[in-house]
């Protein structure tokens, strides 16, 4: 996420080896039933043709193709998006769109912290949609949350220099991130808009008061001149994806954080805390936006800090505005992408996670104690007790979850932990040494509530297999991997709360004409070219939709929205629903739970231009582009890909 490479250049290099070829790795790992797709294989769940009808409907539908007009993909440059035939798609909320009904309206030559801070937020993300009144199942009105993941200064602002921002920039910038809640409803038509003056609606940015909770709440490292109690902290930065619990409250990643933190260079080499900000990537000096120019928390040298109080999942509770949102330490430290829930048969709760960058990892952390579904307040801090464990993914396609526990194994004061609150701040590394396997830039890590498995997205790795990094393996068997693929995991016994699981590789991506790519075993030239697979969703009938960052670099296309079956006679034909303008990539997507309207962010339209030399005007047509979330139907009310 977030349409840079920027985030592959800070990790450390310290990985060794060329490895296996990919050939040789598919070869291996890939049954001789996946690879010619045998009559046989199971065909119990539907097809994307047979969204919501009948068992015999089904079967009458089981055909080669989905029952949507495959959408054709779009070059770099084309500055629209694009949808089935009998399908529309509408803006329903923009950047800069007021959220109260005093807040002032959007003028971006007037444009102050105080305005953005009462407006709809840059970049967004993750979107989750809740049902109003809590507890129902609504899908005509409910509350959106959205993740405002970083700023584009050079497309928000006019002659702006990089190296010298102005202090409203950088304000305005600070207020343009974190989070929205707004409340949105369907009218009888069927067209959706927000409620501008909804008690609901609430910007959390990055000066927002926020509690620190968990095992690493007080800890020293965590304590500032600001907070010297280490509890609370200003802010949550470089939201991502995102995460919906069963009690109806969101999970909010913070991902790149590193990127606000300037004059690492400055920090002592001789102090313990340098090498873990260096495993994390701290610029050396001035960051790329500038903030420590006026704000002395993001600068390394004068607060060393104000790193640690960053790169945590954040609970925010969309139904009580006045909630102070909660760093939940217990999910670990990292550059998450995302959280996404499920029950294990005991009722404890599982979180899936990524760390979205070359050569790390994927997690999991599972609750000490169980969901209650009749008492909401007795699961809200469920994610404060628990277990983080991080995953392998052996050759033979075993795998196992293994637990990032002080004391245990490696990570004792011998190693440089002295609590498990720096196991969790010192998460990757903690990781390191369990020798967990090092991946492709896991984002999305996302379980299907139908099939039950766990489907691991991983963007890309250019860098894989290059002169001092990591070679090829066979959960990552592409060297120069620039496409992506994507990994099914199924837990021992359908049990998420289970210490091992297998695997199998479900897609590697890219163009069907290139001999690496695969799509579950189904003929590749039936399937829509995709690149660089980012956030997943599920349907109703448990088919997966796979949104893109990056596919115009990998394959030369816009980025796109692309469904999938994942069982039966189509499992692995891939798709495109959708496609987005220039500059842009597809995030969020969400369905209402009757699977009528799908919610899509378009994220950084017109990145690759400025203000002054735009490359994209989507989605008014006049000034600027606009980050914004768009609601997609079907004309006739039909239910999203059928």
């Amino acid at each position: 996420m977030g349409g840079h490479d920027e985030k592959d250049k800070w990790i450390v290099r310290s990985e060794e080896g060329t490895g296996e070829t990919f050939d040789t790795i598919l070869a291996r790992r890939l049954s001789r039933r996946e690879v010619l797709k045998s009559a046989t294989v199971a065909s119990s769940v539907a097809i994307i043709g047979s969204l919501g009808l009948g068992a015999e409907t089904v079967a009458a539908q089981r055909t080669t193709t989905p029952r949507f007009g495959t959408v054709t993909p779009t070059a770099p440059e084309f500055d629209d998006v694009k949808v089935p035939e009998g399908y529309y798609a509408r803006t329903l909320i923009r950047w800069g769109e007021p959220l109260s009904a005093d807040a002032p309206v959007h003028n971006v030559w007037e444009q102050s912290a105080a305005a953005q801070s009462q407006q709809f937020g840059y970049n967004c993300d993750f979107i989750g949609y809740l049902p109003l009144p809590l507890g129902s199942n609504a899908s005509n009105r409910g509350l959106l949350v959205v993740n405002h993941e970083y700023t584009n200064e050079e497309l928000m602002f006019p002659a702006y220099d990089p190296k010298n921002p102005t202090r409203t920039q950088v304000d305005v910038g600070i207020a343009a991130h974190g989070v929205s809640v707004v409340e949105i409803q369907r009218a009888a038509d069927g067209t959706w808009s927000y409620v501008r003056n909804s008690p609901y609606n609430r910007r959390i940015t990055g000066e927002t008061p926020i509690r620190i909770s968990g095992p690493a709440a007080g800890h020293p490292w965590l304590m500032t001149s600001e907070d010297p109690s280490g509890t609370t902290v200003r802010g949550t930065l470089n939201n991502c994806a995102g995460g919906k619990t069963p009690w109806g409250t969101v999970l909010t990643a913070e991902e790149n954080f590193h990127q606000y933190f300037g004059n690492f260079g400055k920090f002592d080499k001789n102090d313990v805390r340098y090498a873990v900000h260096r495993r994390y990537g701290m610029p050396a000096e001035q960051s790329e936006r500038g903030w420590e120019l006026y704000h002395s928390r993001f600068d390394v040298a004068k607060e060393p800090n104000e790193g640690f109080r960053h790169g945590w999942m954040v609970e925010v509770d969309p139904y009580d505005p006045t909630m102070t949102p909660v760093k939940r330490t217990a999910l670990g430290r990292f550059r998450h992408e995302a959280a996404t829930i499920g029950l294990a048969p005991d009722g404890r709760v599982v979180a899936y996670m990524g760390d979205d960058a070359v050569f790390e990892y994927v997690y999991k952390f599972i609750s000490a104690g169980k969901y209650n579904p009749r008492d909401r307040a007795a699961n809200m801090n469920l994610l404060d007790e628990g277990t983080l464990y991080v995953a392998r993914f052996n050759e033979d396609g075993s795998g196992e979850w293994l637990p990032l526990v002080f004391g245990q194994g490696p990570l004792t004061r011998e190693n440089g932990f002295g609590s498990q609150a720096e196991v969790l701040i010192n998460t990757r590394r903690a990781a390191d040494l369990l020798g967990a396997t090092k991946m492709d830039r896991p984002e999305d890590v996302e379980p299907n509530p139908i099939n039950k498995k766990i489907y691991v997205a991983l963007t890309n790795n250019t860098q894989r297999g290059t002169e001092g990094r990591a070679g090829t393996d066979a959960a990552n068997p592409r060297a120069r991997n620039s496409t992506g693929h994507i990994i099914e995991i199924t837990e021992t016994d359908n049990n998420y709360a289970s210490p091992t699981f297998k695997w199998e590789m479900f897609i590697l991506a890219g163009l069907p004409s290139d001999a690496s790519t695969f799509f579950a075993g189904f003929d590749k030239s039936k399937v829509s070219p995709i690149g660089a697979p980012d956030n997943v969703a599920f349907d109703n009938a448990g088919n997966l939709w796979i949104a893109t960052d990056g596919a115009a670099r990998a394959i030369k296309y816009n980025d796109g929205l692309f469904a999938v079956p994942v069982q039966g006679a189509q499992r692995g034909n891939v798709q495109q629903f959708f496609s987005t303008v220039a500059g842009s990539e597809v995030c969020g997507p969400e369905f209402t739970p009757d699977n009528r309207t799908l919610f899509l962010a378009i994220q950084h339209p017109g990145e690759g231009g400025t203000f002054e030399a735009p490359i994209s005007t989507w989605p008014d047509r006049v000034g600027l582009p606009r980050p914004s979330v768009i609601t997609i139907q079907g004309f006739d009310n039909r239910v999203i890909g059928s």
